[in-house]
């Protein structure tokens, strides 16, 4: 399997970013059977994914790589309109308190201490799928209510 094509499904499209090759083997392994996988061994080439279309759902991201580190890969998400709403979650050996709330507070949505428990890594994912998911719903109720609402006042 090529690391940057995504298998064929109506699944939802995870995007691991990696600088190394093991991490990408090991998580697609993982995921590839309830997910669409993409992978990106830098930082560079995970921006490149995350703005072709269509869009990741998520991204498992590595902070420290060679080159674009995971914080700098965050910042670049969040400040494009395109990528800013993809759910992002840190997998990275940083596992001390201040490591988790930096993450955090950059703007991840979750924060997963390697080594990871695949049972743990395969939860949160599920949980923030359904998370971005409902948001998404509940974006469209909010949409319809609005426009619902001037019809109203204009009738």
């Amino acid at each position: 399997m090529d690391a940057n094509e995504p298998l064929k499904t109506n699944q939802a499209r995870i995007l691991v970013v990696d600088d190394d090759s093991m991490n990408l083997s090991a998580m697609g392994r993982l995921l590839r059977r309830q997910y669409e996988i993409l992978a990106a061994p830098s930082g560079e080439r995970a921006m490149e994914i995350a703005l072709s279309d269509p869009k990741p759902d998520l991204i498992l991201l590595d902070i420290q790589m060679r080159g674009m580190d995971g914080f700098q890969v965050l910042k670049n998400l969040q400040e494009n309109s395109c990528t800013r709403g993809i759910p992002v979650i840190f997998i990275t050996v940083m596992d001390r308190m201040d490591d988790f709330a930096e993450g955090l507070r950059a703007g991840a949505v979750d924060y997963i201490a390697k080594p990871f428990s695949p049972e743990i890594v395969l939860a949160r994912i599920a949980t923030h799928l359904e998370l971005k998911k409902v948001t998404a719903e509940l974006a469209e109720a909010r949409k319809l209510l609005q426009l619902r609402a001037r019809t109203d006042d204009a009738s």
